[in-house]
């Protein structure tokens, strides 16, 4: 069965101005709208860039209203380029998390939802992580705060693979369809 995947973004808060409905990758969205203040996702999983070409802070949304930037985490009102994800159709989640680059050191597999890396496995860096099953999000901060990073299946050797520019990670959680 296909599943149209569809985000309607918009210039000002509260759903209101200038929109785009987008239903599938786009490396520049400036040519639709010049900001983007809210955010409507109706089925899929997207990670929205703040500069073109996938490049910048990134954050994850899955189905449901974004009123205003904060809600999705937001820094600013810029939003460049978008990418679409389907969920995994049989539901499982599986992460491996690693002291070290390139698999070294503690490992430490996790299937559910993290909010203190450092509480369950006493460092605050992840250097690398292969990510075996769905689509996970790492935060900077504790309990789901912070920069993020969307992660689908693959191996990480190490954090700039992910996007990061520095390896800790406070929390992360499963990218699920709410």
């Amino acid at each position: 069965m296909y599943l149209l995947l569809q985000a309607t973004f918009y210039e000002d808060r509260n759903f209101q101005g200038q929109h785009y409905e987008c239903s599938t990758d786009c490396a520049d969205l400036h040519s639709y709208f010049s900001r983007c203040n809210s955010i409507r996702v109706e089925s899929g999983c997207w990670v929205v860039y703040e500069k073109p070409n996938y490049m910048g802070y990134q954050y994850v949304l899955t189905k449901g209203e974004y009123p205003d930037y904060q809600r999705w985490m937001g820094f600013n009102d810029n939003i460049r380029s978008c990418r679409t994800y389907s969920y995994p159709s049989d539901g499982s989640y599986r992460i491996k998390i690693y002291e070290r680059s390139d698999f070294g050191g503690q490992m430490m597999e996790f299937m559910d939802d993290c909010p203190s890396v450092y509480d369950r496995f006493c460092y605050r860096d992840i250097h690398s992580c292969n990510v075996m099953d769905g689509y996970w999000a790492f935060y900077e901060h504790p309990n789901y705060r912070g920069r993020q990073y969307f992660l689908k299946p693959s191996e990480y050797r190490g954090f700039s693979d992910w996007g990061a520019t520095c390896p800790t990670i406070g929390s992360f959680r499963r990218v699920m369809d709410f």
